[in-house]
């Protein structure tokens, strides 16, 4: 299956080198470009990619606006891409935002080739790219700057199992399927599934989303 993709960043040879790399790939289609956020989303809504390669910071509406956009269409909208936020620096306020907004996760620009094309894949899949441990201290970062919402999203924890509620402890800590399945001793289709239930009963689109959840309810405090 083809993952179709389009590029959004105000630098055309930023563009160009990501999409001649990605369209050398058997299994990635470059759709098209788009120079900044509000071009970005008319382009999503007219080709349906799979796939945003989204910059954060660009001119007339920044990757954090167009990925609200994106994730939150508007009534009579269907099409909801996965959005992978691109960024110059390991640290950044808007990526943390993105991420509440539902991005699926972000990638330095400066990333080996093969990391940009091993997220695309990951991404489209339907997983979240939390991997890198950069991921895992922004969210922490911006997480102990903004105290936990102990209303709502601590209550809506209680409809969790003990284990549903271990397993998501995990996953906002970065442990992958295979580390969380190792270190509950139990199978990683097992795992697989209780991460499906916690993303189900909570209404949550992907492990990113977990992430933050998991951080703002207080079930993981920041350095844990």
């Amino acid at each position: 299956m083809t993952t179709r993709v389009i590029i959004v960043d105000d630098q055309a040879m930023v563009r160009a080198g990501f999409a001649a790399l990605l369209a050398a790939q058997s299994d990635i289609d470059v759709v098209g470009e788009a120079p900044d956020g509000a071009q970005g989303v008319e382009l999503s809504r007219r080709t349906h990619p799979d796939v945003v390669l989204m910059d954060v910071r660009m001119p007339e509406m920044d990757g954090l606006e167009a990925a609200r956009r994106l994730l939150s269409p508007p009534s009579g909208v269907t099409h909801r891409p996965r959005v992978l936020m691109l960024t110059t620096f390991d640290v950044d306020d808007y990526v943390y935002e993105a991420l509440r907004a539902g991005a699926s996760g972000f990638l330095l620009k400066d990333a080996p080739p093969a990391d940009l094309i091993a997220a695309v894949r990951v991404v489209a899949s339907g997983d979240a790219l939390l991997a890198p441990s950069v991921t895992r201290r922004l969210i922490a970062d911006f997480a102990q700057q903004r105290p936990a919402s102990r209303g709502r999203p601590a209550l809506r924890l209680k409809g969790l199992t003990e284990r549903e509620t271990e397993v998501l402890t995990l996953v906002a800590r970065g442990q992958s399927n295979t580390e969380i399945a190792k270190t509950l001793v139990l199978a990683e289709q097992t795992v697989k599934t209780h991460v499906s239930r916690v993303l189900t009963k909570l209404d949550l689109r992907d492990r990113a989303q977990a992430v933050v959840f998991a951080y703002e309810s207080g079930l993981v405090a920041p350095g844990e």
